[in-house]
Formats: C-alpha cells, sequence, structure tokens
C-alpha cells in the first residue's frame, strides 16, 4: 500500500493544502487538496473518494475534481454519509453554484455518490472499508482501509478525544491522525472536537492498552501558524511512548 498526502494542513497558502490522503493512487481519503495536489494525470486515476463529514475544508474539491473529470469523459464515485451528501447536493452541486455532476452527463453521471452509517463495513476498489464514528463538532467518520495484500490504514479525520469505542473496532498498521493545535490550546480542542499532543498522547495509552501495540502515526491537519510548536510538543509525546510518530507534509509518500 502506497500512502501520499496531496494535503497535510488545515489552511491554504502557496505552501500548504487541506487534508487529503491518496491511498494507491486511486482512493482518496477527504477532498482538501486533491486538485492543487495533484496533477491532471493523477485525478484521472481516482476511482472512489471517501469523505469524514461537511466541513468544507473537507470537501471542497470535489467539485473541480469533478469538472476535471468531466472534461476527460471520467468519473469517479463519492462515499459519506448522508449528512456530507446533502451539504454537497443543496451547496456545492446544486447547479447554481456550480454543475450537478452527479447529473452530467446524462448518460453517464461524473459523480456517483453513495451514502455509508457508522460501523458499516463496505468493498471499495477491492479494498476492504469501514467507517468508524469519531468525535468532533459535526458527526464524523473516520475510514479503515485494508488494502488485498492486509495492508491496513486508518484515518480520523477531524476528530476530538474520546476514541476508546473507535480503537475496539480497528486494528491499523499506520494511524493517520489529527493534531491541530499545541497544548495551551486544549480548551479550543475539546471545544471544538480537535487533538493537541497531549490529547493524542491520552488517546495513543489507551489504544496500547487496549490493543497491545501502537502502529506507525503519521499526523495531519496541523495549523501552519502552530507547527513548530506542535512539532515540538510531538517530539516529546514520541519519545515518551517510544513511537514513531511523524508530522505529514504535502507531497509526502511512502509504503506500507
Amino acid at each position: 500500500m502506497e500512502v501520499s498526502f496531496p494535503g497535510a494542513h488545515n489552511l491554504e497558502s502557496a505552501k500548504t493544502r487541506c487534508v487529503s490522503v491518496l491511498v494507491d493512487g486511486i482512493i482518496a481519503l477527504d477532498a482538501g487538496g486533491l486538485t492543487s495536489g495533484l496533477s491532471f494525470a493523477e485525478q484521472q486515476k481516482i476511482e472512489a473518494v471517501l469523505l469524514t463529514h461537511r466541513h468544507y475544508d473537507h470537501i471542497k474539491d470535489i467539485p473541480m475534481l469533478a469538472m476535471n473529470l468531466f472534461l476527460q469523459g471520467n468519473r469517479t464515485e463519492v462515499y459519506s454519509t448522508r449528512e456530507v451528501y446533502d451539504i454537497l447536493s443543496g451547496y456545492l452541486l446544486d447547479g447554481e453554484l456550480y454543475p450537478d455532476f452527479r447529473r452530467q452527463p446524462e448518460a453517464s453521471p461524473t459523480l456517483k455518490f453513495v451514502t455509508l452509517s457508522a460501523d458499516e463495513e463496505i468493498i471499495i476498489c477491492g479494498y476492504l472499508v469501514k467507517s468508524v464514528a469519531v468525535n468532533h463538532a459535526v458527526p464524523t467518520c473516520g475510514y479503515q482501509i485494508t488494502s488485498p495484500d492486509g495492508k491496513t490504514l486508518f484515518y480520523s479525520g477531524d476528530t476530538g478525544p474520546g476514541l476508546d469505542s473507535c480503537w475496539q473496532k480497528i486494528s491499523p498498521q499506520l494511524l493517520v491522525i489529527e493534531v491541530t493545535s499545541p497544548n495551551r490550546f486544549r480548551d479550543f480542542g475539546l471545544e471544538t472536537g480537535h487533538l493537541t499532543p497531549d490529547m493524542l498522547r491520552q488517546e495513543l495509552v489507551g489504544f496500547r492498552e487496549l490493543k497491545g501495540y501502537l502502529p506507525r502515526i503519521v499526523l495531519v491537519h496541523m495549523n501552519p501558524y502552530l507547527e513548530e510548536e506542535i512539532t515540538r510538543e510531538v517530539a516529546v509525546v514520541s519519545r515518551e511512548m517510544d513511537a514513531e510518530i511523524v508530522l505529514a507534509s504535502e507531497g509526502m509518500r511512502f509504503s506500507l
């Protein structure tokens, strides 16, 4: 399984893009940096997009990805909860703000939507996908992806603390999880459903107690203004937990 990061942050600039994770070049997790982070040729290879929740920075590239596919006569499938589908169809793909690629072209629409619920398992592009609820300000599902050769990744999307029930349902070799702000933003994290390094430590302790191991850990959704501070605090967590924890960056890729 090859994992790459077209986007790794929660803000956009010339050097940072909103979160998107790409699995083997064909399955995208969230759509924050898909179009600005991938070439036209790479976009044409995307067979499925899995969306975690309705917030703009995680869904914003769906219309432009659809336009790029439409112009080349290609199509893709989009998987999400009904709530995320309703937001996309009611706003970003309403036929007024941007074309409704759920219906264009008429004979074979560019976007095919499939709605999922939490704790559902489905085969997508030959991969076993499990949706698992996490704790964010709005309903959010993370996704465990298992490749045909048994490699397993879990992507949390945006989440705050309290993941014990999530940990019970997954066993990844790679954990891609958010840390948005440094520890001094603890109250903000609790209020909005985001993690700090100290909160991450607490969740990892719970994971190891339950599972008996820790997977490789890659962090996403960092605030670029605060990333140096986050990096220092994550290094402390990594040493204390004796765990491999790295912060993702745009264009990073590695293999499981």
